[in-house]
């Protein structure tokens, strides 16, 4: 079932001039310099922090120095229109917004699938690359959309995530999602040079009944003494990590902190949604 991608301008929603399969695939065809968001619906309309998502987006234009042209309402109506008009049910989408023409948004959708419980229960493997960067974290550019995928085709089968590495090593944050480590009954993740995702604002919140929280990047060399791992981002909520560069988290199984912070998470996700 092929992706739909549109063109938002002040005339409406209008066709583009290429097809896709897929979200990934259709970033061949998006500018190289921009910025978007992703997220996705639950029973088809309903989204979560959808405005949190736009200020993100916005804060990322002022970042980048394009001057927005878009009206909030007008991208909501347009965003719900195309998913009715899609019949694809929950929906996973992307919204980019060119330097060149920030009058002109790109709406895509492709149907979602959600994490399978297995994934959950299983957990993950990653790897640790300190490679690539991103040139300004807090923002969330249309450079990084080319450069991750670029990345993601370089790994082994069987690879979930790219865990970014800074040049003294310490773990920042996932290549699309951010990164956690729980070590002695306390949560660790970077609280600073990372891209702050939706997601992650849940679990800061969610975690202080379960976990005490340290906004501090594990280093790659404490890999040995972490109990536990995980990863979030928008359209995949909490997924366990059990294994990072070969070497197994804890007892290589999913931890049940991770476990009790995931239900949390669902929980405050269920009790938050909003029609579009």
């Amino acid at each position: 079932m092929p992706a739909i991608v549109r063109r938002l301008s002040p005339r409406g929603l209008e066709k583009v001039d290429y097809a896709a399969s897929s979200l990934a695939e259709a970033v061949a065809f998006e500018p190289f310099d921009g910025v978007y968001t992703v997220g996705n619906t639950w029973q088809c309309t309903k989204t979560l922090l959808f405005d949190a998502h736009l200020d993100r987006l916005e804060a990322s234009a002022r970042y980048q120095r394009i001057p927005l042209d878009y009206d909030r309402q007008q991208l909501k109506a347009a965003l719900r229109a195309m998913i009715l008009a899609s019949d694809f049910g929950d929906v996973r989408f992307r919204i980019s917004i060119p330097t060149s023409r920030p009058d002109s948004l790109l709406i895509s959708l492709e149907p979602y699938d959600p994490p399978d419980d297995a994934l959950v229960r299983q957990g993950v493997r990653c790897v640790t690359s300190g490679v690539e960067q991103r040139k300004g974290p807090s923002a969330k550019t249309s450079d990084w959309m080319h450069i991750r995928a670029k990345l993601q085709d370089a790994i082994a089968p069987g690879i979930y995530e790219i865990i970014l590495l800074d040049e003294s090593g310490f773990m920042l944050e996932g290549a699309s999602s951010n990164f956690y480590a729980i070590v002695d009954g306390r949560l660790y993740t970077a609280g600073s040079g990372i891209l702050a995702g939706i997601s992650r604002r849940i679990v800061l919140e969610v975690c202080r009944e379960i976990l005490p929280l340290r906004l501090q990047a594990p280093h790659i060399d404490d890999l040995p003494g972490l109990h536990e791992a995980f990863l979030t981002s928008s359209s995949r909520g909490l997924i366990p990590i059990v294994e990072i560069d070969g070497r197994p988290i804890g007892d290589g199984a999913v931890g049940g902190n991770s476990l009790e912070l995931r239900r949390a998470y669902e929980r405050w996700v269920a009790e938050h949604l909003e029609e579009l």
